[in-house]
């Protein structure tokens, strides 16, 4: 079905990759971290209310992660190369709609739909790249390549407020979407590993001749004699249960009785389309993988600590500030010892992982229990020493789960899958963003309490801990088992 995996060369051109996207990631992914601070005093000015400014950040999140309903299939037909320059077209683009928003709606458009489907289609495309160039190295290639993404936050709110005082809004923004446009020459940089000139290619564009292919064939005036449309084959049909059904009558009803014979034959004919068209959707978006439960476990488990992570980044400075009573300047030194924690964890981490050869879930899965006893500490800390210790161990902690999101994925599906299952991955963290990441905040403005908005996040953390604890014990016993009867039938 695809083409042959060709050899992995664990570094040559891949380092010149893994440079293009932190490029990409550093004039584009952390524009999300600027969002406040570029639209806040537009919005306020434009006497736009809080929800309004909500919307805009959820409707992101959400375009953002639904891209991955056609990531896979985008990722196959056009390269990643392809899918990541568009990403970064529709990011600029969409920033520039913004630089000239008169009503809160511009935003919607420009900010939500452009830029949040513009990042989403970076984001796998650029993995896919630098997946393909990288094995036994391919965590430390991930870190290097995310590392970008936190160098973009340190710099980028720097660059937004020298344009935001000297020369204006509009100015800002469209200074911000050059920027972006920017991240097309790391995109373009980004090589194919070259393969096996034999090898079969899949191309996905066949799926869409398929929705056509049927609707234009001529009809037959001899109704008597099933010929059978080149989308759909002789044995679908002799198989089909419909057909069989039908036969004996369609072959031996008189010529007079055309109407129950064509109404037969097309019903035959339309149900096999139909199963045709369903095996081509479930090849191109690979959704043959939701047949397995552990891949189920393995991605709402990552969907459920994104949004508690989500969460916690939205509320975490107003806790400081409000609960823990710190000035603004203390919460800022907190978050900025946080991020920078975070930094140094995604270039140290993975040569140590790489190195001892650990499993990236299970990487995951530790850096989730360290989130849980971090921020279960600092929710009930109000000394300003144990918030600092506390901060730096949930960055390098936050570190652990953001590098081995899509390496869990990688190290889990066939080469083949890759694409189609971190479109999954990002379905997921979509529809839980939007429901239980909701539900996080009603119980903030229920409670009035950070502190119980901080556990309720916990909570989350600690149902993942204890699925893939039990899944894991489960595969060990099945495992114990099966040796078990190996031993005794030898």
């Amino acid at each position: 079905m695809d083409a042959e995996v060709p050899e992995v060369p664990d570094g040559g051109w891949g380092w010149v990759i893994v440079a293009a996207v932190a490029l990409i990631n550093m004039t584009n992914q952390s524009i999300l971290s600027v969002y406040g601070l570029l639209f806040g005093t537009q919005l306020t000015h434009m006497q736009q209310e809080t929800f309004t400014t909500a919307l805009i950040t959820n409707l992101n999140s959400l375009a953002l992660n639904f891209s991955g309903l056609f990531i896979g299939p985008a990722i196959k037909s056009f390269k990643p190369r392809n899918v990541a320059a568009s990403g970064c077209i529709m990011v600029s683009f969409g920033l520039l709609l913004c630089a000239f928003a008169t009503a809160g709606w511009h935003f919607i458009i420009g900010y939500s739909l452009f830029v949040g489907f513009g990042l989403g289609l970076i984001a796998p495309s650029t993995f896919v790249s630098i997946n393909s160039y990288f094995n036994s190295k391919r965590g430390r290639a991930v870190g290097v390549s995310l590392a970008g993404a936190g160098l973009g936050q340190v710099f980028i709110p720097h660059v937004v407020r020298y344009f935001l005082d000297h020369y204006g809004f509009r100015e800002a923004v469209l200074a911000m979407s050059l920027l972006s446009l920017s991240g097309l020459v790391g995109a373009f940089l980004l090589k194919p590993l070259s393969v096996n000139k034999n090898s079969l290619k899949h191309n996905n564009r066949q799926h869409i001749k398929l929705l056509l292919g049927d609707a234009n064939q001529p009809k037959k005036d001899d109704i008597l004699e099933i010929k059978i449309s080149e989308n759909i084959g002789t044995e679908e049909i002799a198989d089909n249960k419909l057909y069989r059904q039908h036969k004996q009558y369609i072959t031996f009803l008189p010529s007079r009785d055309k109407i129950y014979q064509e109404t037969t034959v097309q019903a035959v004919k339309h149900e096999a389309l139909f199963k045709k068209l369903r095996d081509r959707l479930i090849q191109a978006l690979d959704l043959e993988l939701l047949k397995d439960p552990i891949f189920w476990n393995m991605i709402i488990g990552m969907a459920l600590v994104y949004t508690s992570t989500i969460n916690f980044s939205m509320i975490f400075p107003s806790f400081l500030q409000h609960t823990a009573n710190l000035s603004r300047s203390t919460t800022a030194t907190c978050m900025s010892i946080m991020a920078g924690a975070d930094i140094v964890c995604r270039l140290l981490l993975p040569c140590i992982t790489d190195k001892l050869k650990i499993p990236y879930r299970l990487i995951f899965l530790l850096g989730t229990m360290g989130l849980l006893v971090s921020r279960t500490a600092l929710a009930e800390s109000s000394d300003f020493i144990t918030i600092v210790v506390m901060s730096i161990f949930t960055g390098m902690t936050k570190s652990a789960t953001v590098l081995n999101n899509n390496l869990t994925i990688s190290a889990y599906c066939k080469p083949e899958k890759l694409p189609g299952g971190l479109g999954l991955n990002m379905i997921s963290k979509g529809l839980l963003v939007i429901t239980v990441g909701q539900m996080l905040g009603w119980i903030r403005d229920l409670t009035n309490s950070y502190v119980l908005c901080l556990h309720a996040q916990n909570c989350l953390l600690l149902l993942v801990i204890i699925a893939w604890v039990a899944e894991m014990l489960y595969i060990y016993r099945k495992q114990l088992l099966a040796k078990r009867r190996a031993i005794e039938e030898t």
